[in-house]
């Protein structure tokens, strides 16, 4: 398909009348005077490349008028071109007109740009669908990726991965890596590592980290790491976060530092507050300030508490320690408001310092949990996030599978779980069932559906319950 050259703007014609009404002039460089006259005759061709002609020369309306001309004879390509035409200048119903007569022929471009403005500009996905499947079935990769898309959002994912299929087949890596989560949703491993290293070596980021988190979760550290380190080649911050961890646990804090304070630049806060926690351990104290100041004014409790700590210890700061111990203590953190309460009280405002100590948040989940578990974790938000679905908390996810970790490694001669944590514990037998669904859900996915946000919400309770209960004793 053609399209003038010229990008320059000129002003939309007036109305849908489709007939030019100013005399078209003849293009005037060697043998064109003999398209003019084809074109007269009925020639659709002689007229299709005048309208060319004449939008290379930025000459718009009289593109139009030649092109309406040849579409009229019967050109499917002046038909496309017009299409785009009015497409441009805002005139959506003539270009709808001109796409359906273009894609009726069977022409995959013009099927394309129909089926996106019908979905687009008009919000019909049923008509929009039945293009882009004509599209794709003649061999449009951008088709067949819209098609499985809108496939996604319908719920029918076993039609949206085999168009995915298709259009990653013809080398669209997106489609690669969202076909890699359709496949691991379903428990289809195999597959779901097949398109990444595919999505990935094709440059797409977001394919080299998940596939850096499914390596992680499958214990394979040094190919996940490969994979981070590919992945932070694009700046992918997530993979900066992961390489500062796994520095980090090499005891290497300085690249630690580096790797966490660029994902840190990207707004993570919760890598701005690990770069704190470094630069804590590296004794610079003004980089530990910076960060978990930036964290703790995001709103970060921990990070709030850490930044009250250190402007006491380093600054003597007592009245910015007690503002963001305050500010911490808020928010749920159980330290911070026992340090606040001691600080009330050596100051000499015990009745706000008994407040805080007599009815202090609960201790909230502070354990790291395995890298595997983490990675898990991570998937199963990233997962269910997807195409504007209910993206679960990675946190959340990480407390039910470090919660499960905790309390059933004890050695046991015992082979139901479930009746062991029972027995122990005094609890219903349906609510450590559901914990130990929706556990299984996440480390083995395709056993059954995500859970929803709110199944989470009771599940986290009974692992805080179980948790309570259990390790108390």
């Amino acid at each position: 398909m053609t399209w003038w050259q010229n990008e320059q703007g000129v002003a939309a014609p007036a109305g849908h009348v489709l007939e030019t009404t100013a005399p078209v002039p003849a293009p005037r460089s060697g043998g064109e005077p003999d398209l003019i006259v084809a074109a007269q005759d009925g020639d659709a061709q002689a007229a299709h490349r005048l309208g060319k002609l004449f939008a290379q020369r930025g000459d718009r309306t009289a593109a139009r008028h030649w092109w309406e001309r040849a579409a009229a004879a019967g050109n499917v390509d002046s038909a496309y071109n017009l299409g785009v035409w009015h497409e441009k200048h805002g005139t959506l119903e003539e270009a709808v007109r001109w796409y359906e007569l273009a894609a009726g022929t069977g022409d995959a471009e013009a099927a394309v740009n129909l089926a996106t403005l019908l979905l687009e500009s008009r919000g019909d996905v049923d008509a929009a669908r039945g293009w882009f499947e004509s599209a794709a079935r003649a061999g449009s990769r951008q088709a067949a990726r819209r098609l499985a898309l809108i496939c996604e959002d319908a719920g029918e994912l076993p039609v949206a991965r085999e168009w995915h299929r298709r259009a990653a087949a013809d080398g669209d890596v997106a489609s690669a890596h969202d076909l890699g989560f359709l496949s691991y949703q379903a428990g289809e491993e195999e597959e779901t590592v097949r398109c990444w290293e595919y999505a990935s070596r094709g440059g797409h980021a977001d394919a080299a980290y998940h596939l850096g988190l499914y390596l992680q979760a499958t214990r394979d550290p040094e190919g996940a790491e490969s994979c981070f380190r590919l992945a932070a080649k694009s700046e992918h911050p997530g993979a900066a976060s992961q390489l500062g961890g796994i520095a980090l646990s090499h005891r290497d804090l300085r690249t630690a530092r580096a790797w966490f304070e660029r994902a840190a630049q990207a707004g993570r806060v919760e890598d701005q507050r690990m770069a704190g926690f470094v630069c804590v351990e590296l004794s610079d104290s003004q980089g530990a300030s910076h960060w978990f100041g930036r964290a703790a004014a995001s709103g970060d409790a921990e990070s709030a508490f850490n930044f009250g700590l250190l402007l006491i210890a380093e600054l003597g700061d007592l009245e910015g320690g007690q503002h963001w111990f305050r500010q911490a203590a808020t928010a749920g953190h159980h330290r911070a408001a026992v340090e606040l309460g001691g600080l009330l009280s050596a100051t000499g405002n015990t009745q706000e310092a008994e407040k805080w100590l007599a009815d202090p948040p609960p201790p909230t989940w502070d354990r790291l949990a395995e890298p595997e578990l983490a990675a898990r974790a991570e998937l199963a938000a990233a997962a269910t996030g997807r195409r504007g679905g209910a993206r679960l908390r990675v946190r959340d996810l990480t407390e039910i599978l470090g919660t499960w970790d905790l309390l059933t490694r004890p050695p046991r001669d015992h082979t139901d779980v479930v009746v062991w944590l029972v027995e122990r514990s005094g609890m219903r037998p349906s609510a450590v069932e559901h914990l130990a669904s929706v556990r299984a859900t996440i480390v083995r996915p395709g056993t059954a559906p995500w859970p929803t946000p709110s199944e989470i919400e009771h599940v986290l309770a009974t692992a805080r319950e179980l948790r309570g209960r259990l390790c108390a004793r």
